[in-house]
């Protein structure tokens, strides 16, 4: 990634503050959408996206971690800040890294077991809350996991059609590239 006008410096900081802001803004106000939770934490990890590309790794992750750090304060639904700290902030940034890959076989095996990685240890911890809910029919964990894991293929397809759209058409008009 070659250095941009955000790679330093105070206007690296400006930015990262604000994509924290707008992230944990996001993460707030998922907990009004009912019906739509997970959607709109998953839009709140499109803010990192905004800070690889801007102003590198490094910033993606600064981008995640200050605004996993202030949504667990702010935020009433600590389970959605959860997901989005395991998962939707830090996803991104790590598949900036696993797309580096020259190998495209070699990234999506390595997309594949970061995902079920973070899928397993999440099942593990929340195996009581998460299976008592579901109905009997749906209790089996191959299902399950293959169910997860074709969601996760389309997210992951879905992400970066979202990223190519910033790279090519929002960048350059909000300055950011």
């Amino acid at each position: 990634m070659g250095k941009t006008r955000f790679s330093s410096g105070a206007r690296r900081t400006a930015l990262c503050g604000i994509l924290i802001g707008l992230s944990t803004l996001t993460q707030y106000l998922s907990t009004f959408v009912p019906s739509a939770q997970l959607a709109v934490t998953a839009l709140a990890g499109l803010f990192p996206v905004v800070a690889v590309i801007a102003a590198g790794r490094g910033a993606g992750y600064l981008c995640w971690g200050g605004s996993s750090v202030l949504a667990l304060i702010l935020c009433p639904d600590k389970w959605l800040v959860l997901t989005y700290f395991v998962f939707f902030g830090l996803y991104p940034v790590v598949k900036s890294r696993l797309e580096q890959t020259k190998n495209v076989v070699i990234e999506w095996v390595l997309k594949f077991v970061y995902f079920n990685g973070v899928l397993a240890a999440s099942l593990w911890l929340l195996r009581g809350v998460f299976f008592s809910a579901l109905p009997a029919n749906l209790q089996s964990m191959p299902l399950v996991l293959l169910a997860c894991n074709a969601v996760f293929l389309v997210y992951d397809i879905g992400l970066s059609r979202l990223i190519a759209l910033y790279s090519a058409r929002i960048a350059d008009a909000l300055g950011l590239k």
